[in-house]
């Protein structure tokens, strides 16, 4: 029996958990057996200008944080080495950092399962998000897209003009 000092170290370490699982709404279950110091730096540093939390778990207690918030699916891959990415700022950063480390470093770093809004994800699934481009990316195709038909608009005004024999600095002292 544990003494009751280190049974409420591992209560409030899977409280803890569970409250950044809810309010992650994403995260990415790691196996990193065998990857050198420098590429975990490398790794950690790329996660935190992602907005990405990163830390290595014991097993036992994650399996105990995962089947109270009933993602008990994910019970099976907790062996062996883990580590979760969890993100509350952007849910596709974890995915997308951790999968293009998962394919620069081959079979030292593999993604083991990941979740998104209490929904356990398939390999498949993970994949595919983690090719999604960031939030930023995703913002500026939006307003290219939003800007597009102005700036056609503005290219054929011009050309117009040009047309007719007038420039546009000629018509600029016309209109004062």
């Amino acid at each position: 029996m544990p003494n009751a000092k280190v049974l409420n170290e591992k209560q409030a370490i899977v409280a803890a958990l569970v409250e950044r699982i809810k309010a992650s709404g994403s995260g990415v279950f790691v196996d990193y057996k065998g990857i050198t110091v420098a590429e975990d730096t490398e790794l950690r540093s790329e996660l935190r200008k992602n907005e990405v939390e990163y830390t290595v778990i014991k097993n036992t207690l994650c399996r105990r944080a995962i089947d109270e918030l009933g993602m008990s699916e994910i019970d099976s891959i907790l062996n062996g080495t883990t580590s979760l990415a969890t993100s509350t700022a952007d849910p596709i950063a974890p995915f997308r950092v951790v999968g293009e480390y998962s394919k620069k470093l081959g079979d030292k770093f593999n993604i083991k399962a990941g979740y998104m809004d209490g929904k356990v994800l398939s390999l498949n699934e993970i994949t595919e998000i983690a090719a999604l481009p960031s939030k930023d990316a995703l913002y500026a195709k939006v307003l290219g897209t939003m800007l597009a038909p102005i700036t056609s608009l503005a290219v054929v005004l011009g050309q117009i003009l040009e047309q007719k024999g007038g420039s546009v600095e000629a018509a600029e002292p016309a209109a004062e």
